[in-house]
């Protein structure tokens, strides 16, 4: 089996698995939302994310207010997540940012939004494929392992699996494919003791790096 087949065949798996896998940040349909929130989840959880963002979009509830609430306001509100400091100094950045750059709109493309203070390739591709619809490689930790152990890619850096992961997956599926590697990695192959016993894609996964930690 080549590593395109192998990408294929895991698609496909995933697609059987996880047919409604999408974005897990609660973002209310408002764009800049969704970016401000995965801005926010770098090193967190989404879940911890969604328990902290109400209180944030309830504070302030436009990018003005946003954008003009002292930093120390905003801190406190997001305190839990970690680098809080950091994230709420991007959070106002980038609000002040969409604001000044592009009237409050999210960006549709890859150059323009990582111009946005805070936004690399991994939050730009999650505006791209759940705000713009367009095809979208998210990589994300889970993406990041997944790919790996499954050899789509022998590279751990984020930018080259995203190329890699690009030549392998068809356009259509590279949002819904990126989802999907995510709801596979939280339910099946996690960080530590992945239970491959329990995986659909075992026969076709090689397992590179796992030696005898599966389960």
């Amino acid at each position: 089996m080549t590593r395109k087949e192998r990408a294929l065949a895991i698609a496909d798996g995933l697609q059987g698995l996880y047919p409604d896998a999408g974005c897990l940040l609660d973002y209310g349909g408002v764009p800049y939302r969704l970016l401000l929130s995965t801005i926010l989840s770098a090193q967190t959880t989404d879940e911890s994310v969604n328990r902290v963002t109400p209180r944030l979009w309830k504070a302030w509830p436009d990018l003005e207010s946003l954008s003009r609430a002292p930093l120390a306001s905003i801190e406190e509100v997001i305190h839990p997540l970690g680098f809080f400091r950091s994230k709420a100094r991007l959070v106002s950045a980038a609000a002040a940012w969409l604001l000044g750059n592009s009237g409050g709109e999210v960006p549709d493309t890859m150059d323009r939004l990582l111009e946005i203070p805070g936004v690399g390739r991994k939050t730009a591709n999650v505006a791209l494929g759940e705000i713009s619809h367009k095809p979208a490689i998210i990589v994300d930790t889970h993406v990041k392992r997944l790919s790996f152990r499954m050899g789509l890619t022998s590279s751990t850096d984020p930018d080259r699996i995203e190329e890699d992961l690009g030549k392998l997956i068809p356009p259509p599926l590279r949002t819904a494919f990126s989802h999907r590697m995510g709801a596979h990695g939280r339910r099946i192959c996690a960080a530590r003791k992945p239970r491959c016993s329990a995986c659909l894609l075992l026969d076709i996964c090689p397992r590179k790096g796992l030696a005898g930690d599966c389960h």
